[in-house]
Parts: C-alpha cells; sequence; structure tokens
C-alpha cells in the first residue's frame, strides 16, 4: 500500500479534538451516497416509464409504415412482396386508414377507422393479444347476425375500451359508423352510414388507442369507403425496432416516388424527445445533489489540512514531496467519495428492483393511494435498471469527488514547512 494512502486513511479515523472534522465527513459521505440512490431510483422509473411506453406503442402500431403521396395503393400485394424482399424486414401487412364518427343512441364519438387483414396483422402488431373480450378473428367472418330471423347479417367491428366506455357499448351491441366521404346526390354530398356489431373490445393500455381507434376487416373498410382494391398503406415488422432508421432509407430508394417509408420514432418523435430531454433535465438536476456533498468533501479537506499543517511540515522535513501530500489529501477525498458511491448504488439498486413493493407497502402503511392505476393508466409500477445508468451514476459521482478535493490538495502541497512550524 502506497505510504499517502496509508497516511490518507489514518486522517479519516477521527481523535477526540477532531470528532466535528468526522462528523463533517459522515454528512459529506452520506450526501454522496443520497445523491447516487436518488439518480438510480429516478433513472430506473424515468426508463420503466419509456419502455413501458415503446411497447404500448409498438404492441399497436407497425415498426415501418410505407405510404404512397398520391393517394391509395392498388397493387398492394405486389408491393408487400418487394418489401419483404429487403433485408431486415419480417412480415407485411396492408391496412386502410380513415377517420369516421361512431353514433350508438344520443352518444356521438371521433374515430379512427382501420381495415385490417386479420391473418397478417397478427405477424406484425400485438392487437390479438389485446384483446379484452371477444376475438380479433371474427372480423373475418362475412356477416354476423344480429339475432335470428330475416335481418341481414352484420359486420364485425372491434372498438377500444375506453371508446366502448363513452359509447356505453358492450360486446354484441349495435353502432352506426358515419363516413363524411359519402355519396354525392343533386342535394350534394350526403354521409354514408352502415351498422356495425360489436364483436371485440381490445385494451392496449393506452388512452389514445383505446378511446380512438376503431378495426374492421380489411374487405368491410374497402366496401363501405368505396376504395376498391385499394388500401392506404403497408405495415411492417423488422428484426431491430432500433435499427429503422436504415431500413426506411432502403425502402425509400428500392421504391423510390411516390411511395415513403415511415418508422415508429418518426411518427411518435414528439413524445420520445419529451422523455430523452426529460430524463436529461433530471440526471442534471440530481446530480446537484452530488455536488453539495461534493462541497462537504473540500470542506472536510480543508479543515484536516488546518489540523494537520504540523503533520504535513513534518513528512515535508523528511523529504515527502508536494505531489506526494498532494496525494494524501485527494486519496482521503477519494475514499469518501468512493464510499459514498457504493453505499449509494446498493441502495438504489435495492429500491429500484423492489420498487413496487415498497410502495404497494407505503400505501397500505399511510393509506394513501400514490399509484392510481386509473389516473396513470399503469398496469405496474415501472421500473428498469440500466446497467449502463449505473455505471454513468457511479463515474460521475467519483469524479466529482475527485475535483472536489483537488484545490484543498494543492493548498496543502504548497505549504513551505518553516511556515507551517513557525507558530507550533
Amino acid at each position: 500500500m502506497p505510504y499517502e494512502l496509508f497516511i490518507g486513511l489514518r486522517y479519516l479515523k477521527a481523535k477526540r479534538r477532531s470528532a466535528f472534522i468526522s462528523m463533517i465527513t459522515l454528512i459529506s459521505t452520506a450526501g454522496v451516497a443520497l445523491g447516487v440512490m436518488a439518480l438510480i431510483i429516478v433513472l430506473a422509473v424515468m426508463t420503466g416509464f419509456e419502455e413501458d411506453l415503446k411497447d404500448k406503442i409498438l404492441g399497436t402500431n407497425a415498426h415501418i409504415v410505407v405510404l404512397k403521396s398520391s393517394g391509395g395503393i392498388s397493387d398492394y400485394p405486389r408491393v408487400m412482396d418487394r418489401l419483404k424482399g429487403i433485408k431486415g424486414v419480417v412480415a407485411a401487412t396492408p391496412f386502410i386508414y380513415s377517420q369516421v364518427m361512431l353514433t350508438s343512441g344520443k352518444n356521438v364519438s371521433g374515430v379512427v377507422l382501420r381495415g385490417i387483414d386479420v391473418k397478417t396483422d397478427a405477424q406484425v402488431t400485438n392487437l390479438h393479444k389485446a384483446m379484452a373480450e371477444g376475438k380479433l378473428s371474427d372480423l373475418e367472418q362475412e356477416g354476423i347476425s344480429l339475432r335470428s330471423g330475416s335481418e341481414p347479417p352484420l359486420p364485425g367491428l372491434v372498438i377500444g375500451k375506453e371508446l366502448a366506455k363513452n359509447l356505453n357499448l358492450y360486446v354484441g351491441d349495435t353502432v352506426n359508423v358515419v363516413s363524411p366521404m359519402g355519396n354525392i346526390t343533386p342535394l350534394g354530398m350526403v354521409p354514408k352510414m352502415k351498422r356495425f356489431k360489436v364483436v371485440g373490445i381490445f385494451h392496449t393500455g393506452m388512452f389514445e388507442y383505446d378511446s380512438t381507434l376503431a378495426y374492421v376487416g380489411l374487405a368491410e373498410a374497402q366496401s363501405f369507403l368505396g376504395l376498391d382494391d385499394t388500401v392506404t398503406g403497408i405495415q411492417l415488422k423488422v428484426e431491430d425496432v432500433y435499427k429503422t432508421g436504415g431500413i426506411v432509407r432502403l425502402i425509400n430508394r428500392e421504391l423510390g416516388y411516390p411511395y415513403y417509408a415511415r418508422d415508429w420514432m418518426q411518427m411518435n418523435k414528439n413524445i420520445l424527445f419529451a422523455l430523452k430531454t426529460e430524463k436529461m433535465v433530471m440526471f442534471i438536476i440530481l446530480t446537484l445533489i452530488v455536488l453539495v456533498a461534493a462541497f462537504g468533501i473540500a470542506s472536510t479537506l480543508f479543515m484536516v489540512v488546518m489540523e494537520k499543517t504540523k503533520d504535513i511540515a513534518i513528512l515535508k522535513s523528511m523529504g515527502a514531496t508536494g505531489r506526494s501530500i498532494m496525494r494524501i489529501f485527494v486519496f482521503e477525498g477519494l475514499v469518501i467519495g468512493v464510499f459514498g458511491t457504493v453505499i449509494g448504488v446498493l441502495g438504489g439498486l435495492l429500491v429500484a428492483l423492489n420498487l413496487e413493493p415498497i410502495v404497494g407497502f407505503i400505501q397500505r402503511l399511510t393509506g394513501f393511494d400514490l399509484f392510481n392505476k386509473d389516473v396513470y393508466y399503469l398496469e405496474r409500477f415501472p421500473s428498469q435498471v440500466v446497467p449502463t445508468d449505473v455505471i454513468l451514476i457511479s463515474v460521475t459521482a467519483v469524479l466529482i469527488s475527485f475535483v472536489a478535493t483537488l484545490y484543498p490538495s494543492w493548498q496543502a502541497a504548497r505549504m513551505a514547512p518553516a511556515e507551517a512550524l513557525r507558530y507550533e
């Protein structure tokens, strides 16, 4: 062990007359630990929320959407075959997108009507896994009879949980779908209306999707909207959701104008940018806790230098260099910073990995509902520890502690032995 480290560790042990310095050392260590712990917990929660949101977005939407700038895609089977041949593309499915109104009794709601091919859609999205009631495969049926008798069968419709609640609809109920793009008559444009039967209700966990989306079969959407054999676009699933940018560029180059592709990051860039910015800002703000603790480390070293003036003079008289004296106090400050960082990392990981039961225990103990699932629209309290975040936090805390030791250590190193011993 270098003698500089040995002496630095000895200086951490308080004598009776320097108990106050030891108390400040403990407070500085606790400050570093609390700062590191807070950073790990907050970033784990924010990462958990971000991943939960991404899962919900990717569960309902495709990784990449291919559209045509001049309208719908009429030869979509040929285009789908070309897209499947592109490296990285796993599956493809056509879809139709249109804005309509749903009316049920006195309740009216504007929604996005999506026509899907049930067989291929299951290969691209996880809508079939989000079904709370009914089955998505019921959309494939040609018609579903409302009741036995002479009434014609009704086409199926799948709606979101929140939309069903707003319109007071249940599986088996009927609803009118009104399209503003109707038929042209001598009296002007007449909206097109058709009755559908609710065959299923889905729950994605995203309020925006559950309250504004409705699904019908692809052929039924084409018939209702008068699109013949045309679709709005093609949805794609890729191998790696974080490498969609290169595939989008490849598709744009392969298909050319008037086709263009957009990935899920481009379509949700506002919310993803907001989450990333918020996470960065929180990291900066919480790092200030470690900075405050670093001032405590610097204060501790200043007082130790003042107390150990005689020791410094003696060490220099015995041949210790200024660099060695500086190392003594740098080691002392680093021990405080590293020890606090280790405690903070262990405490932060312990809390972050067990956050949901801890929150549940606090709620039972206090009686307050800290995490209302109806308000936050989450099934669980998300918390995800990313190893790179923990490493970044640890390195940042140690670096801040190291920087805090430099000035007081430099002051000790430049102390002249004669001046130090003059008043001893």
